[in-house]
Parts: C-alpha cells; sequence; structure tokens
C-alpha cells in the first residue's frame, strides 16, 4: 500500500486547531477509500494548548512543537524577543521538513504557521493555505505569498487580497468537525436534563463565550439572569475563568457549566438560540446546526475587528442579530432575544442560518483539494 505524508501547520487557539482537525479526519477517509496510507504529522506551538489539542483529537499521527513568535503591528518591546523565536521557527520547521519530506503543507493560520509555510517554501513542498474570518488575518496575508493555494470561507474575502493572488483563490466554506453534523438533540437533552427533551416549554438559549469564556457576555447574563429565566431555559458555558462568578448563581431553569467538550454537538442540537462571540468556529457551527444566533463580537483595541466582520455578515444573511460596542448593554439584548422568542422569527432566522452551510462539507471539500495535489 503507499504510504504518503501530508503536514498541517497551524495554532495559538482553537479556533485555528479545530478546523484543520475537521480536515484531517475528511483527508483520512478520502485515502482510506483510495487504499492509501496516510501520515498525518501536526507543526504547532511548542507552548500553549496546541499539542494537548491535537493529541486528544485522535486525528493526527504525530505532533511537533515548534517556536513561535508574535507578528505584532505595533510597537512593543515583545517584538525584539519574538524576532528570535520567529528565527529559531524557521530553523527547526526547515529542517523537520526536510526529515518528513511531506507531499504538501497545509496551514490552518495563526502566528505558529508563517515559519513552516516559508520553510515550505524553500524547500519547494506545496503550501495550501486557509482563512476561516471574513478578512484574512496578518498571518494569512504572509502565508498567501507563499501559498499554491489560498482557500477562504467567505466569496467576499477575495476581495481583501491583493490582485495578483487572486487566482489561488478558492472558496471553500469554514471545516466543521463532522461530529456536529451527526448531532442529537435527544442526546444533547438528556446530558443537560437527564431526560430527552427540555423541561417545560421555554426556548432553550445556549451561551457560548469559547473555551475560556468571554467576561463581557457572562456579565450581562448574570446581570439579567431573572429576566432570562423567566424567558428562557439558560444553559451556559462560562468559561473557566468565570466559573465561580458565573456557577455560583442559583437560579430555576439555569445550568451553568465551565466547559462543555465532547458533549457540546449535541447541546447545540438541543438548543433554540446561541448567545455568542464570533469567532469563525462558533458561528459555522452555530449554522451547521441551523440556529439563529444572538452576536456580541469582540471588539475595540487587541483585535482588528475579524469578529465584527463575521458577525456583520450573517447579519446581513438572516441567520442573526449583532450588539456591536455601547450596543452591547441589557437593553439590546433583552431586545435581540425578545425578537426571537417569536416562533416564526426564530424559524426564519433559523432557515437562514441552515442555508448558509448547505451543500458539500467545507471539511471534506478542502480534503479533496489537498488529496488532487498528493496523488
Amino acid at each position: 500500500m503507499k504510504k504518503i505524508t501530508v503536514v498541517f501547520a497551524g495554532g495559538g487557539t482553537g479556533g485555528h486547531i479545530y478546523p484543520g482537525l475537521a480536515v484531517a479526519d475528511e483527508l483520512r477517509e478520502i485515502a482510506k477509500e483510495n487504499q492509501i496510507e496516510i501520515n498525518i504529522v501536526w507543526l504547532g506551538n511548542s507552548s500553549g494548548m496546541d499539542r494537548s489539542l491535537v493529541e486528544k483529537s485522535g486525528s493526527v499521527d504525530r505532533f511537533y512543537g515548534i517556536p513561535s513568535g508574535k507578528l505584532r503591528r505595533y510597537f512593543s518591546l515583545k517584538n525584539f524577543a519574538d524576532l528570535f523565536k520567529i528565527g529559531a521557527g524557521v530553523i527547526v520547521s526547515f529542517f523537520r521538513l526536510l526529515s518528513l519530506r511531506p507531499l504538501v503543507l497545509f496551514s490552518k493560520g495563526g502566528f505558529v504557521s508563517v515559519t513552516p509555510c516559508l520553510a515550505a517554501k524553500i524547500l519547494k513542498i506545496p503550501v495550501f493555505t486557509h482563512e476561516c474570518d471574513f478578512t484574512p488575518g496578518l498571518a494569512t496575508k504572509i502565508n498567501s505569498r507563499f501559498a499554491k493555494k489560498i482557500l477562504v470561507s467567505y466569496q467576499e474575502t477575495q476581495g481583501y487580497l491583493p490582485a495578483a493572488l487572486k487566482s489561488k483563490v478558492t472558496v471553500t466554506g469554514n471545516p466543521v468537525r463532522p461530529v456536529f453534523y451527526s448531532a442529537d438533540s435527544k442526546r444533547g437533552f438528556q446530558f443537560l436534563f437527564s431526560s430527552e427533551s427540555k423541561p417545560g416549554s421555554k426556548p432553550l438559549l445556549l451561551v457560548l463565550g469559547g473555551s475560556l469564556g468571554a467576561h463581557q457576555i457572562n456579565e450581562l447574563v448574570v446581570e439579567n439572569l431573572d429576566w432570562l429565566c423567566e424567558r428562557f431555559t439558560v444553559v451556559h458555558q462560562c468559561g473557566a475563568k468565570d466559573e465561580d462568578f458565573v456557577c455560583s448563581k442559583k437560579r430555576t431553569g439555569f445550568y451553568p457549566y465551565a466547559f462543555i467538550y465532547k458533549e457540546m454537538p449535541d447541546v447545540l442540537a438541543a438548543s433554540d438560540i446561541v448567545l455568542s462571540r464570533a469567532g469563525a468556529n462558533s458561528i459555522w457551527e452555530s449554522s451547521v446546526s441551523g440556529k439563529p444566533m444572538v452576536l456580541i463580537p469582540l471588539c475595540g483595541s487587541g483585535t482588528r475587528g475579524d469578529q465584527v466582520d463575521n458577525a456583520e455578515y450573517f447579519e446581513r444573511q438572516g441567520a442573526a442579530k449583532v450588539l456591536v460596542a455601547e450596543n452591547a448593554d441589557s437593553e439590546h439584548l433583552k431586545a435581540a432575544l425578545e425578537y426571537f422568542i417569536d416562533e416564526e422569527k426564530r424559524a426564519e432566522a433559523a432557515g437562514a442560518s441552515k442555508a448558509m452551510s448547505e451543500g458539500k462539507k467545507p471539511a471534506r471539500k478542502i480534503a479533496e483539494i489537498i488529496f488532487e495535489e498528493i496523488v
């Protein structure tokens, strides 16, 4: 049986890792269908969460950590130290790729992906890079210079890339883990309530803020908890940092969790409305599940505004209500959620949300593009 190696690069956050793992799963399945043995290796940050997330998934054969420095577009003394990390990252990536000799390198983004992409370009290994967000981040802009193919989630993203690179662009959508396509609301209810249905007739509001939580959203929920519990059954993933702040609140119809992992697809399937940040993973997983959303995107200093762009795109499609900056307050939150209490309006938004994910699975589409390069 023919054996091939493919390297994935990326990390720093789950938003750069989980979509890549979805592609790895589909690529392995395609290789199996074609009776090809595939070795999938991941290059990620030598510190942080990358190793644990990748190795826990079981999607990858081997993880190698590489030094990673952040490319800041503002003055910071850390920039000087990180220059050495970037240089070390190029050297380590070069010799790792030289040893592995993969047929292709697939970048899922994040600053850690830049040095492997550069090393792959030097070694003449084809580079494919994918951007989850509506507007490309700095890492993607750099990686695109080295890439044979640039894969994007939105048609409009092409307009943010240089004209000379547009011939390399393919619109694929955003990869979502396969478990979200087979999620079961009854299993979600069983996990939450130890029964196959939710208690009472109120809509189930699922509050998400990522694995670490979003303090702004957590504060809004706690501030309006009585109002929320009068109208919804509230399931709240608050994140580890705010566990004491949120999980100590006791209300009938309030179900707080620090973090939900393997049960999340089923819990999402069981929900009626999602209140969330607007990271690419959360909104596309909600779209696959056909859920209307109230989005409070991360904005202001320290962010390039990618979540605002993501959220506003979903709002234009009729799938979400968006609360940005000064509108992310109790008054506007209540108005947005009351809009979705109406079953007809909720169903209309749910249909718009689901429609955005119809067609071939993005992870499968990306895996097929990679496979065409390696056979």
